[in-house]
């Protein structure tokens, strides 16, 4: 009997010997494939005050914003940030169509928003429609080409709108 006692110590001290020695080798795997991650990650962080962008989660059929499908809008947005409620988390300045959703984000759904003149149009010049649709109406033709195809010849015209830049020029 003593014997067998001796043995099974002896045993069980070797299990638990393997099992120390395994959990060494996934803890040492674990953090090589953590070092790796990080390369790859940033660490975002906002301001009170700084505008960002929020995701709109893509569901499969569903309209989103006035469109369905791959034309829906990926981000929506800028709004403002209010507050960090946490080391990921930030609350948002919504406007009264969106307030039936809860206005803390996590970082992974926001994108910041870098302000550009282009974006802003001055709201005089602008002729709103009843409907929130505003008129386009070309200001000049800044080029024109010929494409050849097969049995006909199509006309192609580059022109300037107002209210766009020469970059938007379509």
């Amino acid at each position: 009997m003593g014997q067998k006692l001796v043995s099974m110590s002896a045993l069980l001290k070797g299990i638990t010997e393997k099992v120390k020695l395994i959990c060494e080798r996934l803890k040492e795997a674990s953090d090589r494939q953590k070092s790796y991650a990080d390369l790859k990650r940033k660490e975002i962080e906002f301001a009170v005050g700084d505008h960002v962008f929020l995701k709109v989660s893509p569901w499969k059929k569903v309209m989103r914003f006035g469109r369905k499908g791959k034309l829906s809008p990926r981000y929506i947005g800028p709004y403002e940030v209010i507050e960090r409620v946490g080391p990921v988390a930030y609350k948002l300045r919504l406007p009264q169509e969106l307030e039936k959703i809860h206005n803390v984000f996590h970082v992974s759904l926001l994108r910041r928003y870098r302000l550009d003149p282009s974006h802003v149009m001055p709201v005089e010049e602008v002729e709103l429609n009843p409907d929130l649709t505003y008129d386009e109406e070309p200001v000049e033709i800044l080029d024109s080409d010929s494409k050849v195809l097969r049995s006909m010849t199509i006309e192609l015209v580059k022109v300037l709108w107002r209210h766009r830049g020469v970059e938007e020029a379509t």
